[in-house]
């Protein structure tokens, strides 16, 4: 007899248990949509995983907002690897998905391997993330085989901002388009469990989702992609400039400035510490 018991949402849904690829998959067969945040330490993540965030992507964006580098180019392994670990070690529930570096695992599949085998033996990651269509083929499936889950990413890939001429919106043309829907199948067809499109116009999007059966998750490709994913950052209001697909809903960069202003003024006028904060 079948059972008749539902699954639980991916969003917020109560579980003892991590969320896995297979649960990424069957919310795409509900048609269920889902949030992605980017996560890079352990209080942050937590309050994300309490809050019901299934996926947590430890993004080589920390390059910016961690590293303070001006594109995500520079940032290493051994730099993005003891983030991924924290994040992993703060969280109960959520899958933890590891970007792949520039560098890391566009030479080779075994380059991929070793990498990825680092992220997930060093880093604890659930998964891993790498940018490019159908060129990065034999590197997925050769991820996949080795029973490392593989996210996908197409449309503006950061690490080929050089080559695309700058951050650009992708798939405007019909060729374009075409090409990303290609790629999309192409990284289905290899094993990979979901695909990030970023900047790709609404209709497009829209189209790689429907003719997909793994889900798309979406970063400025409109609202027809099958979850969306934010720089934890940027959707808190701690960055300084964010891009037009990107909606604030706090204003941390005030709030804490408010908060260092706060401390410095009375640690200055001689309020703080007071007797209720030290000791006899």
């Amino acid at each position: 007899m079948m059972s008749t018991t539902s699954a639980p949402a991916l969003y917020g849904g109560a579980s003892t248990r991590r969320v896995t690829v297979r649960d990424i998959a069957a919310a795409k067969a509900r048609g269920e949509r889902w949030p992605m945040l980017t996560a890079y330490d352990a209080l942050s993540s937590r309050v994300f995983d309490e809050a019901g965030i299934p996926v947590l992507l430890v993004g080589d964006s920390a390059a910016m907002v961690v590293y303070g580098y001006e594109s995500t180019l520079p940032v290493t392994v051994d730099e993005l690897v003891p983030l991924t670990a924290a994040v992993e070690r703060a969280t109960s529930r959520a899958l933890v998905v590891a970007d792949l570096p520039f560098g890391s695992y566009q030479a080779s599949p075994e380059q991929a391997l070793g990498t990825a085998a680092r992220f997930m033996k060093e880093g604890r990651a659930h998964a891993v993330k790498l940018e490019g269509g159908r060129r990065m083929v034999p590197q997925v499936e050769t991820l996949v085989s080795a029973g490392v889950p593989v996210m996908g990413h197409l449309g503006l890939t950061p690490q080929s901002v050089n080559t695309l001429g700058g951050y650009r919106v992708q798939g405007r043309s019909d060729e374009q388009a075409a090409e990303l829907l290609a790629d999309a199948k192409e990284l289905e067809r290899a094993g990979a469990f979901a695909v990030v499109l970023e900047c790709v116009p609404n209709a497009v999007a829209e189209r790689i989702t429907g003719e997909l059966n793994i889900p798309t998750v979406g970063i400025g490709a409109g609202p027809g992609t099958d979850a969306q994913v934010l720089v934890w950052q940027d959707m808190a209001g701690l960055s300084p400039r964010v891009a037009k697909f990107v909606k604030t809903y706090a204003a941390l960069n005030e709030t804490l400035a408010e908060a260092a202003r706060g401390f410095a003024e009375e640690v200055v006028s001689g309020a703080f510490p007071d007797e209720a904060h030290s000791y006899a």
